[in-house]
């Protein structure tokens, strides 16, 4: 099965999509700041959803991350670095078809120790809770240990309701999986993680689907299957991938559902989607992802979220950043070079 892909914009960094409930337009997050709207499948509205640009720091790996609205659209919610470079998640009432800035809220605030492994994405999942991804906080080799620390944010992915709570300004899950326990972070879902560049949950079986990037030598996709308690521990920087980094062996670690190496020229996964639309019913249940060197779409042919087969689909994306999925599940392809790009059969 090949594919090919249909532009359907030219923007500025594209670095995340959301759809909201109710209506048709793709919403973009663009890396310098603004949140814009595609409509009718390919017209950029002149007026952005929402203009951070003069609140963003602009890094190689900074800016406006990610963003996703919750159920019934009436709230955006953003993840950014400020100018000091720390992390914003931050909310805002929608008032038609435009972000309200009288109404911002910010969720977290989490402190970044380096400039890099910022995470950024943001996910609603089937139990309408928020899921926000963290990396280690930077540097590289994770050297304050923030991957395997229950007592920080960095390097977890976590789980919260961002309504406010009393004077809190989120809730956190009665059942999440370190409520209660002494010296852990209640938000904490789960844990050992680099960066968690792009994850997202299968919109037919409520799998979570995790792209978590390496360190020098292996890229990893990572499944945590429905219905899940949470706790998982990804082994970041004990294990790269499922190979000793700081150790040996993790014995309560979570093996990768696959990894690659440097070796075949990749070095930046980009987590993508099981595909569930109905235009390419060969890649029905693959899950579709890709690497930033390489910038080939590729599938994982996956039966009981296990590996059974792996192509590449023939298209390559230049600088490719980030994956979308529409409301009907087709999947959408985009590069910081600008392009955003439907996924469409092959003629």
């Amino acid at each position: 099965m090949r594919i090919r892909l249909e532009r359907v914009a030219s923007l500025e960094q594209p670095l995340a999509m959301a759809v909201r409930e109710g209506d048709s337009a793709l919403y973009v997050a663009q890396k310098t700041g603004k949140v814009v709207a595609i409509r009718a499948g390919r017209t950029v509205d002149k007026v952005p959803v929402l203009d951070l640009s003069d609140e963003v720091s602009l890094g190689g790996e900074q800016g406006l991350l990610g963003l996703a609205f919750a159920p019934g659209g009436r709230e955006l919610y953003v993840n950014y670095t400020d100018t000091d470079g720390d992390t914003h998640v931050t909310g805002f009432a929608m008032r038609g078809d435009r972000a309200d800035p009288a109404t911002r809220r910010d969720i977290l605030v989490v402190e970044q120790p380096y400039s890099n492994h910022n995470g950024g994405n943001l996910v609603f999942g089937p139990d309408g809770f928020l899921y926000v991804g963290l990396g280690d906080g930077g540097s590289g080799g994770d050297p304050l240990g923030n991957g395997q620390s229950l007592s920080t944010l960095l390097g977890k992915m976590l789980r919260i309701d961002p309504q406010l709570a009393g004077e809190a300004p989120f809730r956190v899950p009665a059942d999440n999986p370190f409520v209660g326990r002494a010296n852990a972070r209640p938000a904490i879902w789960a844990y050992g993680l680099r960066n968690p560049w792009r994850y997202s949950f299968d919109r037919s079986t409520g799998d979570l689907w995790i792209g978590d990037v390496g360190q020098t030598e292996w890229e990893e996709v990572d499944v945590q299957p429905a219905g899940s308690s949470g706790g998982e521990n990804y082994g970041w920087n004990i294990l790269e991938g499922s190979h000793p980094f700081f150790g040996d062996e993790l014995p309560d670690g979570v093996a990768p559902i696959y990894e690659y190496s440097h070796a075949e020229g990749g070095c930046t996964v980009i987590g993508g989607y099981v595909y569930r639309g109905e235009s390419i019913p060969a890649l029905s249940g693959a899950y579709l992802f890709g690497d930033l060197c390489i910038g080939e779409i590729e599938a994982l042919g996956v039966v009981n979220r296990r590996v059974t087969g792996h192509r590449a689909l023939g298209p390559v994306v230049e600088n490719l950043s980030s994956f979308g999925e529409d409301a009907d599940g087709e999947l959408y392809a985009m590069s910081l070079s600008g392009a955003v790009y439907r996924i469409v059969p092959a003629s």
